[in-house]
C-alpha cells in the first residue's frame, strides 16, 4: 500500500471515531449529589390535586444518608402529625402513634394518596437503584437510559433528561419493562439552597394511570447534616420530632 492509501485509510478512521463518548454512570452520580447531599435534612410540602381541583397537602421533614437510608416525619396537617416512614433500601415502615409498633409498606403504595408513590417520596439516590444503559446528546441535554438493578424498585426503567450545564434533571419518565408509562415527574424552579446545593426546588408528576390527577412536591429549606445510623432505626420512628 502507497503512503497516500495510509493516509487516506487513517483519515477515514479518524473520521469515523466520535469525538467522545458521554461517561452515563458519572453524569448520574453527578446528578444525584447535585440534587442533594450525601447526609441531609430538609422540608417538603407534598400538594395533592384531584381533577375538581381540590387539593389535600402534607408537610414532611426529612432526613437522610448514605444511598439507602431516609426517614421522614409528618408535622402538618394535623390529622398526620407525628406520623412518620423509614426506608432502608427497599424495605420501608410506617410509624403511627398509639398504634404500636411500625408496619410494613411497599414502595408502589402511597402513604399520602396522589400520584407520589412512596418510593417517590423517599427517594434514594439513583444510583443505588439503577445502572446507565446507555447516554445520548439531545441539544443542551442529555438523555439517560436506566435499568433497575433489580425486581423490588418501583420502577424498570427510567428515562431521564438532564440538563448538561447544570447537570440536574429536567423531566423523568418512569417506565415499566415494556416500556409502558407509568408517570412523568418534571423538575422546575431551580433555587441555591445555599452550602453549595442548587437544585430544583419544585417536582411534579402526572400519570397516565391517575388522568387528571396532579402530585406536586415543593422543597422549602434543604441542607448538609450529618446523622447518627440509630436515627434510621425502627426504634427512634417515635423520636424523629427531637431532630427538629
Amino acid at each position: 500500500m502507497t503512503k497516500m492509501k495510509w493516509i487516506i485509510v487513517f483519515l477515514s478512521l479518524v473520521v469515523a471515531l466520535p469525538a467522545y463518548a458521554i461517561d452515563g454512570t458519572a453524569l448520574l452520580k453527578q446528578m444525584d449529589r447535585n440534587l442533594t447531599p450525601d447526609s441531609y435534612e430538609s422540608y417538603r410540602k407534598l400538594i395533592n390535586i384531584e381533577p375538581s381541583g381540590a387539593k389535600k397537602e402534607f408537610t414532611l421533614f426529612t432526613v437522610k444518608k448514605g444511598l439507602d437510608k431516609v426517614v421522614s416525619l409528618f408535622i402538618a396537617p394535623a390529622s398526620e402529625k407525628g406520623r412518620s416512614t423509614l426506608r432502608l433500601g427497599e424495605n420501608m415502615w410506617l410509624y403511627i402513634p398509639n398504634v404500636g409498633k411500625p408496619i410494613r409498606i411497599t414502595s408502589l403504595q402511597s402513604v399520602v394518596g396522589g400520584v407520589f408513590n412512596n418510593a417517590d417520596i423517599l427517594q434514594l439516590d439513583y444510583t443505588a437503584e439503577y445502572d446507565v444503559e446507555k447516554a445520548e446528546e439531545k441539544g443542551s441535554e442529555v438523555l439517560l437510559f436506566l435499568k433497575a438493578k433489580n425486581k423490588t424498585v418501583a420502577y424498570d426503567r427510567l428515562k431521564i433528561w438532564a440538563d448538561k450545564k447544570n447537570v440536574l434533571p429536567t423531566k423523568i419518565e418512569c417506565l415499566t419493562e415494556a416500556n409502558m408509562l407509568i408517570k412523568t415527574l418534571y423538575f422546575k424552579d431551580v433555587k441555591d439552597f445555599g452550602g453549595g446545593i442548587k437544585r430544583p426546588a419544585v417536582i411534579e408528576t402526572d400519570s397516565p394511570l391517575f388522568k387528571g390527577y396532579k402530585s406536586v412536591i415543593i422543597f422549602a429549606g434543604l441542607k448538609k447534616r450529618e446523622f447518627k445510623d440509630e436515627v434510621f432505626t425502627l426504634t427512634f420512628m417515635p423520636n424523629l420530632e427531637s431532630l427538629r
